[in-house]
């Protein structure tokens, strides 16, 4: 684990010093407040949703810092869900990108590193981008406790494509992603559409909004979704 972490620093080090060769680029700050929290067709919290991000860039490179905070707990006597990331990612021109993520889930301290007693799941992202059509790759890193979920060599895949007005994805895994929580056990989990619209509010100002509708073959579950980006 500690090495995994070694790697992730490394890799943050790098991109601070290749973002320094580009002088265009800079901080950015945004926000999301969504009706409930969705990854890769898991409903986590139940509840909407507040998920900020802070994010460095310059050229292909960016470092960032990606959260979900729920209003309310899931459950009685559970607390509402939290999640805190860090990620940094290269893009090339030719459409091919290369991540790491450091998903955080608190229940152990940031700072305990150890296998199986981690909040952590480390997770190399790889994706495609060709015209209107994407693909992306993940695989986990890492074994973390129970309660983050991840598993060494855990997969997940996904494949979109942007029409005009929406777009549609199709996402697969295996671990955590599927209900009987194997590797090994592949299962498509994510099926959905999704769309953005402007909501005026004056002449000059307007917010971004987006919605998906979604469904989980795998564990029968349907859902929607919309919230709106600051």
């Amino acid at each position: 684990m500690k090495k995994i972490f070694l790697i992730l620093g490394l890799g943050l080090v790098l991109t601070t010093l290749k973002a320094q060769e580009d002088n265009k680029g800079g901080f950015s700050v945004s926000a999301d407040l969504v009706s409930r929290y969705v990854f890769r067709g898991v409903d986590y919290g139940n509840s909407p949703a507040f998920q900020p991000t802070i994010e460095y860039s310059k050229g292909g490179f960016s470092i960032g810092a990606w959260g979900s905070y729920a209003f309310a707990s899931s459950s009685a006597g559970a607390d509402a869900f939290q999640e805190a990331d860090l990620y940094a990612s290269y893009g090339f021109d030719f459409g091919l990108s290369v991540g790491i993520t450091d998903y955080y889930y608190p229940g152990s301290s940031w700072f305990e590193l150890e296998d199986e007693i981690s909040s952590h799941a480390i997770e190399l992202n790889l994706g495609y981008d060709i015209g209107n059509f994407s693909l992306a790759g993940n695989v986990a890193l890492n074994d973390s406790r129970a309660g983050a979920g991840e598993e060494n060599g855990v997969l997940y895949f996904e494949a979109g494509y942007v029409f005009k007005d929406f777009n549609v994805f199709v996402g697969g895994g295996d671990g955590w992603h599927v209900v009987s929580g194997e590797k090994g056990d592949f299962q498509i989990v994510n099926i959905g559409i999704g769309t953005e619209k402007e909501i005026k509010i004056t002449e000059t100002f307007s917010i971004p909004m987006f919605g998906m509708v979604f469904v989980n073959p795998n564990s029968e579950l349907y859902d929607i979704v919309v919230g709106i980006s600051f």
